[in-house]
This record gives C-alpha cells, structure tokens and sequence, in this order.
C-alpha cells in the first residue's frame, strides 16, 4: 500500500484470484471508498487480469478508469483513496494437480481440469457450502454432482433445485431440503433468484441445523458484481461463496476437444466422425463451451458429419414443445432437421443420390435410409 489508510501494509498472494475490497474479500482494505467486492486480480494463461466487479468508485492505473486489463509489473492501482503497487514475485507456486483424465460426468486432462478435480476431491472431504462458478455451459451441475459423489454423502440423496422457479412453486424450498436429508442440495442458477426472494434462501441455509443438508450452489452470473449493483444480498453471497470452484470455459483446455468428441459420439451410442468434423471442432471458438461442442457431436451423427451445419445456431423461431418430456421434445426436432436436411439436400443435386452422398459424406445407403425415416420418395 503507497496510498490510503493502508499505507505501508504489504501482502502476498499465492491464489489464483485475488478479491480486493472492503468486506469478507481475500485482501481487505479499510477505506469507506472501496465497495465490498470491489476488484479482482486472476492468473490467466495470458497474465494477470485485473477486473473491477462494477464498484461505485471505479478502478483506476495510470489516471485511466479500467473495467478490465491484463496488469504490467509495478503498476499502480487506485481504489477509493487507496493506492496499490501489483508487483508478480519471481517466486513460483505449486497448485496441487489431480491425477485423473476425467472424474464423474467431467471429462479432461488438461492443466485447468485437472486443478478443478483437486479443489473438487479436496471438498468433498468437508461440509462447506461451495459456489461454483463459470460460463454456460461449462458443466458446473456436473461439478456438484462430482462432489457429491466423492464426499461423505454420496449414498444419499443429490437433490437439484432450479432457483428460477422459487418464486412460482410455494414450499419448493421447505421440501427441497427435506428431500435432500443426509445428503446435497444443489442450488442451480443461484444467481437468477429475484432479489425479494433471497431472504428467503438465507433463512433456510442458516436454519439448516435442523437438517443434515449439504449445499453447492452454481451461477454463470458474477454475483460479485450483483452484490455492488444491489441486485443479490451480500450476506447470501458470503454465505455461499465459503468454498468457490471456478469451472474453466473450452477455450481455457482446448487440448481435451478431442477426449470431448469420443465421450459424445460414445454417449450418443457410437457412430463415426470424419477428420474434416475433428479438424473443424479443434479450430472452432464454441462460445456455448462443452455444451455446446455435445450439441454439435450429436447434429452431426445426425446431420451426416457436415461440420458448417452442425455448428450452426439454431433458429430463434424453433417450435418447441414444452408440454412432452425433453427426451420427446429433442427427439422432434432431430427428425424435422434431419427430413428437412436430407430433403434440401437431394434438391440441392437434382435427385442424384450419389451426388448428394458424396457432398453429405455419406454412403448410399444411409441416404436412402434418411429419405425412408423421413417418408420421403426415393429419387429415380
């Protein structure tokens, strides 16, 4: 500290991310200017990556106001009245690494992977509330499960909670860790919980003596940043976030796309894809993250391996249908994308099958095949 009511004080880090703020933060400063949550620094594979989580009084280096910057070494950063010089030791810091390929439904060998599976075992040995965080479609309901099934509990009841629907479901809460008793309540989406709602949860988590109940909460949503904005309670969030797990986005352990791919294809129950689909989902940026790299396995073990398809979004004005179960739903809409793909298809080539086999990277066969499951005529 060079600036502020800190001055003089020094601390070092050997975390990943670092929280700066005013209370219940990693490095806690005693200035009334500085938000609770005010700013983070995290280790990225690209440097140190100071983010401000949307603090009153912003975050300042160099007299310029930052909302998100890669930190160079002696840099001054500036929150409220206090002055900060970020100074990364040439020290280094062994994080403990697990073993495994793949641990539960988590699938991955990869550096980042492997870290998330020792906080995950290390865990699971104790009773704390965890927060897990990360992107859609990162797998955080698979971390909770993992961590269920690798504590003390994992006989017992894994029970998910979907917080969005709290408010419409009176006594969904009550009941939720009644059937949770001896064993997890997984709180999803905590971070879509209507404010007026929360105090709700809050009561029940710390009331919970009266249950033997286990609670792992996930958001995509950065309630750091929620809790400075007012819209989630900050003694919700402390309460929560005793143990955090960050689960990392795809583009953070590329390296596993390929593992990724055969986990589908096999859960998919088997079936072959091209190296041109591989080179295309090495290559590709999938913003929607493992769920989305699942998504596209499974079009194209449909759609006849055509990668430029299978990585298409799908169209916001898809019909679906929320009164069958997903299994029915899912199986609906494969078949009107696989009929209407195959039908494009032979139009496309002028009913030459074997054309159209060859651009499709199909054999003959299966082209008849889909034209028969879709009830169309087979081309002269």
């Amino acid at each position: 500290m060079i600036g502020g009511p800190d001055v003089g004080l020094a601390k070092t880090f050997t975390a990943q991310t670092v929280v700066i703020g005013r209370a219940n933060a990693d490095f806690q400063l005693d200035d009334k200017l500085v938000s609770a949550l005010h700013a983070e620094i995290r280790l990225e594979p690209q440097g140190f990556r100071l983010r401000d989580l949307g603090s009153t009084n912003g975050t300042h280096a160099g007299g310029v106001k930052l909302l998100d910057a890669f930190l160079t070494s002696g840099v001054v950063i500036t929150l409220g009245d206090t002055s900060i010089r970020f100074t990364p030791l040439a020290l280094s810091n062994e994080l403990p690494l697990a073993s495994m390929q793949r641990l539960g439904g988590l699938v991955g060998g990869a550096p980042a992977m492997r870290r998330m599976y020792a906080l995950i075992e290390r865990f699971a040995k104790t009773d704390a509330t965890v927060l897990v965080t990360g992107e859609t479609g990162t797998g955080k309901e698979l971390v909770a499960e993992a961590i269920h099934a690798s504590s003390r509990r994992k006989d017992a009841p894994f029970v998910v909670l979907d917080c969005r629907s709290l408010a419409q479901v009176s006594g969904q809460l009550s009941g939720a860790f009644e059937a949770a008793q001896g064993g997890t309540l997984f709180l999803d989406e905590i971070g879509e919980l209507p404010l007026e709602d929360q105090p709700r949860l809050l009561r029940a988590i710390e009331t919970k003596s009266d249950t033997d109940v286990r609670i792992v909460a996930a958001t995509s949503r950065d309630l750091a940043v929620e809790v400075n904005r007012e819209r989630f309670r900050p003694d919700l969030y402390f309460r929560l976030a005793v143990a955090r797990i960050h689960a990392p986005p795809l583009r953070e352990h590329r390296e596993d796309i390929d593992a990724l791919v055969e986990h589908f294809v096999a859960a998919s129950g088997g079936g072959q894809l091209s190296a041109s689909f591989k080179d295309h989902a090495r290559s590709h940026p999938w913003p929607g993250n493992v769920r989305e790299l699942r998504s596209a396995v499974e079009q194209a073990l449909v759609l006849g391996d055509r990668p430029e398809l299978a990585t298409q979004q799908w169209s916001s004005s898809l019909a679906v249908d929320v009164s069958v179960p997903f299994k029915e739903a899912k199986r609906r809409i494969l078949d009107e994308l696989e009929k209407k793909y195959i039908t494009e298809l032979i139009e496309a080539h002028d009913g030459n099958v074997s054309a159209a086999a060859r651009a499709a990277d199909l054999d003959r066969m299966t082209i008849y095949k889909l034209l028969r499951r879709a009830g169309l005529r087979e081309p002269k």
